[in-house]
């Protein structure tokens, strides 16, 4: 991934008229209009699901008062959900022949993550793995495969694509070997299996690099924001609406809005500049802006999380206290502004180039945080906690402003 280059063998050009088998050479890294498939868009709903599963047994957990539980079952199976879906985004940006195997082979990663998903109660109620572990191996083997035949379709980085494929292989054994573990040295073995799952791509592509697209791949991270965007709206009005259909009072109002509000203006920041740019001028930061996303999709799942607790405070009155669920919504803004400009800024796709300054709206949000802690009613900590964030939107706008006035 760390370099965008002309492949050596012919591109491909996706599937056309009836062929029903293509072979999978390399896209070209500088294809002009080169845009998210309708596949990878269906690829990407599928993953809601899983995504939706998790974030509500997170919620279920901070509700409940089982925080550090919660967080270490989110943490462990968001890896599955994200690394899955990343491995899948990056090849298809660079082997990409929308041919039937490659359709089919989709269409089983896409049944791995339902088994995933599927599993998620389990692994949150039960420590039990089984499932999520089953649906995540599905996804790899598919992907696997797909490796495979970029190696025999691709000679120039036929040794990438191998070493893809056996990485890759070698460590799904280790995650069906995990399941007979206990709990403790379960877990250890987790935080083993995953440094090698994510040593795989930089020793891969030390042989060859693959011709992903910059600008595909900022497209397809961007559309996935949206998605995980849009499922913590639907959490946070899943768990409203018992209190709108008993009447609308202000404090779901106020709720709602300054859930809306902080949802729309992470939105606003992360989209403020195009990353494809960035990542073509600065090709050898493409491993840590795609590693990097993990903790900003996750962050963003945790926030609709939090949300519906903080929804379900109105209508069950659940026993947690104030001062959790404002951290449980702070907490994960303050990770999404501090990743956005890490991720961001070096690419010169973040208008505020001090990070000064998002550490200070980091900062008021946890005080307003440490407020709900202290009393302050969690609609008007809603509200509140949008602030920090609309004032960096404002300061975006502005900078914008100037340097469409300066060009």
């Amino acid at each position: 991934m760390p370099e965008t280059v002309e492949p050596a063998s012919e591109p491909a050009s996706p599937a056309a008229g009836r062929r029903w088998r293509l072979p999978m050479g390399a896209r070209s890294a500088v294809e002009p209009h080169r845009a998210s498939t309708p596949l990878e868009l269906l690829f990407d709903l599928t993953f809601v699901v899983a995504i939706a599963a998790a974030a509500a047994e997170l919620g279920h957990a901070v509700a409940d008062d089982h925080l550090g539980h919660g967080v270490v079952g989110f943490v462990m199976v968001f890896f599955a959900i994200w690394w899955a879906w990343m491995n899948f985004t990056w090849f298809a940006s660079a082997y990409d022949s929308d041919d039937v195997p490659y359709r089919l082979l989709t269409l089983l990663q896409m049944a791995g993550v339902l088994v995933l998903a599927a599993g998620v109660p389990a692994a949150f109620d039960d420590t039990d793995y089984t499932a999520v572990t089953v649906g995540y191996v599905i996804m790899r083997v598919a992907m696997v495969t797909q490796w495979v035949r970029a190696g025999r379709g691709d000679r120039a980085s036929r040794a990438t694509a191998y070493r893809y494929a056996l990485g890759t292989a070698v460590i799904q054994a280790g995650w069906l070997a995990r399941l007979a573990l206990p709990d403790t040295a379960g877990l250890i073995a987790f935080f083993v299996l995953v440094p090698l799952e994510l040593a795989v791509p930089p020793w891969a592509e030390r042989a060859a690099r693959t011709s992903w697209h910059p600008h595909h791949i900022a497209e397809r991270y961007g559309l996935f924001v949206i998605i995980v965007l849009g499922e913590s709206v639907l959490a946070a009005s899943r768990a409203l609406a018992p209190a709108v259909e008993a009447g609308a009072t202000t404090d779901t109002v106020l709720l709602g809005a300054g859930g809306l509000l902080l949802l729309f203006g992470c939105w606003w920041l992360y989209f403020a500049a195009p990353a494809g740019h960035g990542l073509a001028r600065h090709p050898e930061r493409a491993f840590g802006w795609g590693y990097g996303h993990y903790g900003v999709f996750a962050a963003l799942a945790a926030l609709g999380a939090g949300l519906e607790v903080a929804a379900e405070t109105l209508v069950h009155h659940i026993k947690v206290s104030d001062g959790v669920v404002g951290f449980a919504i702070a907490l994960p803004v303050i990770a999404f502004l501090l990743l956005v400009w890490v991720l961001h800024a070096p690419l010169h796709a973040f208008p505020i180039t001090g990070l000064g300054v998002v550490i200070v709206a980091c900062g008021a949000l946890a005080a307003i945080a440490a407020a709900a802690a202290a009393g302050l009613p969690l609609p008007w900590f809603a509200v509140l906690a949008a602030l920090p964030v609309w004032a960096l939107v404002t300061l975006v706008v502005i900078l914008d402003d100037r340097q469409a006035r300066a060009a």
